[in-house]
């Protein structure tokens, strides 16, 4: 496994408003952070907040293409972004243990922190397809080139890890600063994480290391 520092190269936030940061995803154009009691798109050029979805929002959060997923106790909602509306719910694997959320290759992944889990799930019914065990709590997660991350938070330690998407196995990981916790993670699709920081009210910009 090699190991290395996360090169942070920006921070965003906190957001007025926002007291955490329980999840990030990406859509293209937006960063969008889950603070609780409402989505908040974020411009990742300014760093400025901009649109508000009202709508439960306590961990992990996905974009599929069209719409956003956001995991709600022991639910995941599925949202339209262009009115708000939650227009379906399937239930969470974790049953209310669930921390990160992501989209890929037509399914669901869901991370599940003290099980220290990611389960693959069916977008449509919440079945799960696939579990994958890792050896350290599992908080956001992410997709990037075949690649799969999740991030953690033990104590005042957050980081990234890529893991073997068969086995769970660490193949890499980078630390992050002591104190700098990972709440929430995505994947720009290109060199960049984003990185919640849970009660600092930031998104922290991770570089991906390059192969």
């Amino acid at each position: 496994m090699s190991k290395s520092n996360a090169k942070i190269t920006r921070e965003y936030g906190p957001f007025p408003g926002a007291q955490r940061v329980n999840g990030v995803t990406y859509d293209g154009h937006h960063v969008w952070i889950a603070a609780g009691d409402k989505l908040i798109a974020v411009d990742p050029a300014s760093g400025e907040a901009g649109r508000c979805i009202d709508v439960a929002s306590h961990a992990g959060t996905a974009f599929d293409g069209r719409f956003l997923y956001q995991i709600a106790e022991e639910r995941i909602q599925k949202i339209d972004p262009n009115t708000g509306q939650v227009v379906a719910t399937i239930p969470a694997p974790g049953n209310g243990g669930d921390s990160g959320l992501t989209w890929a290759e037509g399914s669901l992944w869901v991370g599940e922190y003290r099980a220290r889990k990611i389960h693959q799930i069916d977008p449509d019914t919440g079945a799960i397809v696939r579990s994958i065990e890792s050896n350290r709590f599992v908080t956001g997660v992410t997709w990037v080139d075949g690649e799969l991350w999740h991030g953690s938070w033990e104590g005042d330690e957050g980081a990234l890890h890529r893991i073997d998407p068969q086995t769970g196995q660490v193949m890499e990981e980078l630390q992050m600063p002591a104190g700098a916790g990972v709440s929430g993670l995505e994947s720009d699709g290109k060199e960049q994480f984003f990185c919640g920081g849970g009660s600092s009210g930031k998104v922290r910009v991770v570089r991906r290391p390059k192969r």
